[in-house]
């Protein structure tokens, strides 16, 4: 066999894995919707600065509460109305998907990467390490996830770094414990006792031989872990231990909006609707995840 013919083997068979897996993944329909609107966010928010009307804080005097502009006493220059200060909701929501992405995308880093390492040492390690460790997450699991985000952001200080760090501990045990029951599953394996013949050592068994054939319950689990953090993060936004006012974040917009809920019914709707939207569209995402990486739900 000839290099170039040994060399197009392995990209010959990543092709074919990867039409096998978009084939169980666009099955699920809504998956392929969901994914389309999360694109769609996505691209929002990295063109926020040039597709949103207004800048986030600019305020317009004249214009405090305004309704849709379909309703009567709306502005054509309004679509989806002001808030109480005259700032452009549409505007607002535009630029608070940068901060809902970004919030989730830095907590699931946070959260699987240390999820991985403490998952990995507790499944490799086993003994008093796995005891230890898998405690520790028991004791996290022990409260109720928001009460103690909520602690933990008390006791730091409000902020979206804070919060973000909060978060990402409380999200991190089901990480931990998704890795080491996969490593559980894997020791026993052939391919494992042949690295361990051949002299590989302890972090090349753990990082290189194992941890790539426990991706794919990860990656599922990242995907749902992306809309927990969200949604935590607004609600945190709207106790006010999140992002900080002026900051366009959705939680934080809820937030100040509260006392106006029942004259401009659209200051609370449309931020509620966004944080709605992209968490079904990841959580659509998250399934069809599942039906294209897990074999045993893999559709004929």
């Amino acid at each position: 066999m000839t290099d170039a013919a040994a060399t197009a083997m392995p990209v010959a068979t990543r092709t074919a894995r990867l039409r096998e897996f978009w084939y169980y993944f666009s099955v699920n329909r809504g998956a392929v919707i969901g994914l389309v609107v999360f694109v769609l966010l996505v691209l929002m928010a990295l063109l926020a600065d040039w597709i949103a009307p207004f800048s986030p804080s600019q305020q317009f005097r004249d214009a405090l509460l305004v309704p849709p502009s379909w309703l009567e006493g709306g502005r054509a220059g309004f679509i989806l109305g002001t808030d109480a200060v005259g700032r452009d909701i549409l505007s607002r929501l535009i630029h608070g998907a940068r901060y809902s992405l970004l919030i989730g995308a830095v907590v699931v880093v946070i959260a699987l990467t240390s999820g991985i390492i403490f998952g990995l040492l507790a499944g490799y390690a086993r003994g008093w390490v796995d005891t230890l460790l898998m405690r520790i997450m028991d004791l996290i699991l022990a409260f109720p996830s928001l009460l103690l985000a909520l602690v933990m952001v008390a006791i730091l200080g409000p902020g979206l770094i804070n919060m973000m760090i909060a978060i990402a501990v409380v999200l991190q045990p089901h990480f931990v414990r998704l890795t080491r029951s996969a490593v559980l599953g894997e020791l026993g394996k052939d391919y494992v006792t042949s690295a361990r013949v051949a002299g590989a050592g302890h972090l090349r068994m753990m990082f290189v031989t194992i941890l790539p054939n426990c991706l794919a319950p990860l990656i599922v689990q990242a995907t749902l872990s992306f809309s927990s953090a969200i949604l935590d993060a607004a609600a945190l936004g709207f106790l006010g231990l999140g992002a900080q006012p002026p900051t366009p974040e959705w939680g934080t917009m809820l937030a100040e909006a509260r006392q106006f809920i029942l004259r401009a019914w659209w200051v609370v709707t449309f931020p509620g609707l966004a944080i709605l939207i992209t968490v079904l569209s990841i959580n659509l995402v998250g399934d069809g995840l599942r039906d294209a990486l897990d074999p045993k739900l893999k559709r004929s």
